[in-house]
């Protein structure tokens, strides 16, 4: 039975202090065991949250990371440095990633393959735009950035990953798919990797679903059999994070 995960994903909000603050108003309500829960902080507010963290079940996630070990790619960070600042999970190849700052797929698989050289787990997003959408082309998209995503990872560690499924067009818009349309495309992602890294794998990877998550749609989409949890945006940053979490 896999353990279902919820990661907030605070994207660019929150200085130190106010994450602090947010921390201590969320980390009693959403310490739990029952779920894995993990905080996605912008880099600066890292090392402050990993201390108020101590003590708690709650996992500390960073929201990108350098596939190079070190160098000369000022603003980057690398993922020995997160890992000794305590992080335990990266989010890669967000669709954001992707639009703004010219990510890949292939850039995202060379970020997959060092995060696990350093024991960090990879939270890899995939995902479609509205156009593909209408145009019929998800699932073809969908696996091609599972395959490419994943290329050349051990099956063994591709089963200790998470996959985020995030329709672009439901991520910050307050649309957000149907329970069968993100049933749908979160057991087309376990098929290609069952596909390519047999069924054994396919049935320990944890898929996410993301795409305006919140408290009123979070207990049917988590219901799905595909469904293992949630990359949630907007409403981590508030309260509504504990009702998310206790339909985990």
């Amino acid at each position: 039975m896999r353990k279902k995960i919820v990661a907030g994903n605070w994207k660019m909000n929150k200085t130190p202090k106010e994450a602090l603050e947010l921390v201590e108003l969320l980390k009693e309500k959403v310490d739990t065991d029952t779920v894995d829960v993990v905080f996605c902080v912008p880099a600066i507010d890292i090392i402050p949250v990993a201390e108020a963290l101590k003590g708690t079940k709650i996992a500390l996630g960073a929201q990108n990371m350098h596939f190079e070990e070190s160098g000369a790619y000022t603003g980057e960070i690398s993922a020995a440095m997160l890992k000794e600042c305590g992080v335990q999970y990266v989010v890669l190849g967000h669709s954001e990633r992707r639009e703004y700052f010219g990510e890949t797929d292939e850039t995202v698989n060379k970020k997959v393959k060092k995060a696990l050289e350093h024991g960090l787990t990879p939270i890899m997003c995939c995902g479609e735009t509205l156009q593909q959408r209408e145009e019929g082309v998800t699932m073809e998209h969908i696996r091609t950035q599972i395959k490419r995503g994943l290329l050349g990872v051990a099956a063994d560690d591709v089963a200790k990953m998470v996959i985020a499924y995030e329709p672009i067009w439901a991520i910050g818009t307050g649309k957000t798919a149907t329970d069968e349309q993100a049933e749908e495309v979160c057991a087309a992602i376990r098929q290609v990797v069952g596909e390519v890294f047999g069924a054994e794998t396919a049935e320990q990877v944890r898929i996410q679903y993301g795409g305006s998550v919140n408290g009123k749609n979070a207990a049917s989409l988590f219901a799905k059999a595909d469904i293992d949890g949630g990359l949630v945006g907007g409403a981590s940053l508030k309260t509504e994070f504990e009702q998310i979490v206790k339909f985990g």
